[in-house]
């Protein structure tokens, strides 16, 4: 008789399993351009691969699958291919046995109908509709499109003060990004291939404080146009930045006492010091912008009168609304939006939450940014409610993990029903339904839905509604500015249709976004405005000399983390909570870049991007 033996894995079950991982990260860090129909075959044959074999529709369908985007690769096919394909497809995901085969060829004829037009293409012409122009994969990701390798090599070059003026030819923020951008950059970093991507912020970050004060450059000639900026947030100053260095008449127009938006008035101080972010406007200023604080467009003043005092108007009022929870009891008094804590907090006139029980609604960062303020004010309990699961929340984990280490309680699938009160209209307790995971939804995470559970009583003083940001455009719609559920409709390049000389951007335009995506837009605005001015969308060009690429050790090594203050310390004040990198860890990190913009990617597109 047999016995029962320990399992343990083989040399190839092991090796095959690296595999995989090198191929999960390589698809991690995939770069956009890449052919959607070499795409689809390479997918096709790894499941085919996976499969047992036992169903005829997994074992000649697939197979048929991958001889049909084989002909359409190599020009031998026509439309009647791209038919079969789909039918050849339906079939196969209707009737193999399992999920292997079915998903297969549902992600083909996913593709071939999204894609129709390169399919087409190819039969056509013999190549899909764009070209593979190879893009450096960090600075495709970055919606600035800021130069990551060029500016890492000048850190390693010990030459911080270069690296901070090519990061200002694409973003004029480098120390507030430094330290609150979501780097979209890191995940799609060739280094993770090998290991773990480059710390691409931290490096900034190091660059920034290891530079000190870096001039602007000189302004471009006057060109006598003048340009009235709405919004004083991250993509307006951008606007305001770039226009001046072009040499154009700016002027700013914000509603608040301050410049600077969302990062003065909804990032805390311990994420980003006021100081820091000064020092950063002063720069943006020193162009010879001018500034009218405390002016709110449609009370001090009309987008008509703007339209017609200036040659050109660039609308960024980013997302300063708040959206409402719809339960009973929302009106009670102690119910806060977050984005209101936050600016009150700002204005130098917090709420008061000492010794009292907060629980904040939502997921993102803004949540997670009012929780952790709540801690530094005093607040004896803090949860943050939410209705998903922790690990479908849209904030960073970084800021989700910071939460938990500064006592904040995190409430996952749990949906607020009702707010109670007392006698006095105060808030006493809320009420929360327990939710349960159902199918994945269009955001690609599983859809709350109620578990049937009674809802769950939570005794608090102090509601916080972090669920979303409205965008306060009443007064643009009114002018005649498209608007649709509040966002303003504009073209690509941010032009406002039948409104020549009108643009917008920002959160107005996508809605709530990150400030690297605001001052991506902003970029854009500025270059579209100059052309429409009767410029060439350029800047003054600084003489920065990129270090050559010098091949490096491709072993794999650590990837170097920022530290952080222990969260017992950090919750009694409102000092940075995150530490710089030293220059022994800059270095390393900087030499583990692959220097993308050389190897394997910019030397395909005919070498570094040296213009805009």
């Amino acid at each position: 008789m047999s016995r029962l033996t320990v399992y343990t894995p083989d040399d190839a079950e092991i090796v095959m399993e690296r595999m995989v991982q090198e191929m999960e990260r390589r698809l991690a860090a995939a770069p956009p351009g890449i052919c959607p129909v070499d795409m689809a075959s390479v997918f096709l044959r790894l499941c085919h691969a996976q499969t047992c074999g036992k169903c005829v529709p997994c074992r000649i369908g697939l197979g048929r699958l991958g001889d049909l985007l084989d002909d359409i690769l190599d020009g031998k096919g026509d439309e009647d291919t791209i038919e079969l394909l789909e039918e050849v497809a339906e079939s196969v995901m209707d009737t193999a046995d399992c999920v292997i085969g079915s998903d297969a060829a549902a992600m083909v004829l996913k593709s071939a109908r999204e894609f129709e037009q390169d399919y087409v293409s190819h039969v056509e012409e013999g190549h899909c509709l764009g070209t593979f122009a190879a893009p450096v994969p960090c600075r495709s990701a970055c919606p600035a499109g800021v130069d990551v390798p060029g500016y890492i090599a000048l850190i390693r070059a010990g030459n911080p003060q270069d690296a901070v003026r090519l990061i200002r030819q694409d973003n004029p923020f480098p120390s507030a990004c430094a330290l609150v951008c979501e780097h979209p950059c890191e995940p799609h970093c060739r280094r993770s291939m090998l290991d773990d991507a480059i710390n691409i912020r931290g490096l900034k970050r190091y660059a920034v404080e290891a530079a000190g004060d870096v001039p602007v450059p000189e302004p471009m000639p006057f060109t006598g146009k003048k340009v009235a900026i709405i919004g004083g947030g991250p993509s307006g100053l951008t606007a305001a930045y770039y226009l001046a260095l072009m040499g154009h008449d700016v002027t700013v127009f914000e509603k608040q006492p301050k410049l600077g938006g969302m990062l003065r008035y909804g990032i805390p101080e311990y994420r980003l010091p006021k100081s820091i972010l000064d020092r950063e406007i002063e720069t943006i200023l020193s162009l010879g912008v001018t500034v009218h604080t405390n002016f709110e467009v449609g009370r001090d003043g009309t987008l008509e009168s703007l339209k017609k005092n200036y040659d050109a108007v660039y609308v960024a009022i980013g997302a300063h609304g708040d959206r409402k929870m719809r339960v009973s009891g929302e009106e009670a008094t102690g119910v806060v939006p977050a984005v209101k804590m936050l600016r009150d907090i700002a204005l130098g006139k917090p709420v008061d939450l000492k010794g009292k029980r907060v629980v904040v609604i939502g997921g993102g960062n803004v949540a997670m940014d009012a929780a952790r303020s709540s801690v530094r004010l005093g607040a004896s309990e803090v949860s943050v409610a939410y209705r998903r699961r922790m690990q479908d929340m849209t904030a960073q984990r970084e800021e989700i993990e910071g939460a938990l280490a500064e006592g904040v309680d995190i409430l996952e699938l749990m949906a607020p029903s009702k707010v109670e009160q007392d006698d006095n209209g105060q808030v006493s307790a809320i009420w929360l339904k327990e939710m349960t995971v159902g199918a994945i939804d269009a955001s690609g995470r599983p859809k709350p839905v109620p578990s049937g559970a009674p809802d769950e009583r939570v005794l608090c003083d102090v509601v916080i509604v972090a669920i979303g940001q409205d965008i306060e455009s009443g007064f643009l719609a009114k002018d005649g500015i498209p608007c649709s559920r509040n966002t303003v409709v504009a073209q690509d390049d941010l032009s406002i249709q039948a409104n020549p000389g009108i643009f917008a951007g920002g959160d107005c335009v996508t809605g709530p976004a990150t400030a690297i995506k605001a001052i991506g837009a902003g970029k854009v605005a500025a270059f579209n405005i100059d052309l429409h001015l009767g410029g060439q969308g350029r800047i003054p060009e600084e003489t920065i000399c990129i270090p050559a690429a010098i091949p490096g050790d491709l072993s794999p090594t650590g990837r170097v983390n920022m530290r952080e203050r222990p969260g017992s310390e950090r919750i009694h004040d409102w000092k940075q909570f995150e530490l710089n990198m030293d220059f022994k860890e800059a270095l390393h990190e900087a030499r583990r870049c692959l220097r993308c913009d050389h190897y394997g990617s910019g030397s395909m597109e005919g070498g570094r991007l040296a213009r805009w």
